[in-house]
């Protein structure tokens, strides 16, 4: 089966200030529930509270840095760049530095709320 996908879902965002998040295969805009890919844009200064998920991340920064902080480290992920994040790691993803950041993610299985796993503040 071959299926078009005319236009993304926006999601709504965690974090302290907007971030544009457009799934194009997901849970929500194509009830897919194995794996999702969505476009984000990031202000500069978001962030978002720590989070433990059940599901791989793979990121590829189209413009900008991502910052990832682990219990262990602080990455700058730079356009061109692409990180992948285990599942059950604990992560935070933010955008400091000056222009923000757009990027694409591919979770697996899917994003969902239920299963990111994400600290209170």
């Amino acid at each position: 089966m071959i299926r078009l996908i005319p236009r993304p879902t926006v999601i709504q965002a965690a974090g302290n200030k907007p971030k544009k998040i457009l799934e194009y295969i997901g849970r929500v805009n194509t009830n897919t529930d194995s794996l999702s890919i969505a476009r984000m844009k990031s202000p500069q200064g978001w962030e978002e509270p720590a989070q433990t998920p059940e599901f791989d991340e793979y990121t590829l920064v189209l413009e900008g840095t991502l910052v990832i902080t682990t219990r262990e480290q602080e990455i700058l992920v730079k356009k061109g760049e692409a990180v992948i994040v285990g599942r059950g790691e604990s992560v935070r993803y933010s955008t400091p530095l000056a222009g923000g950041a757009e990027y694409i993610a591919v979770c697996l299985p899917a994003f969902s709320p239920d299963l990111v796993n994400r600290e209170e503040i």
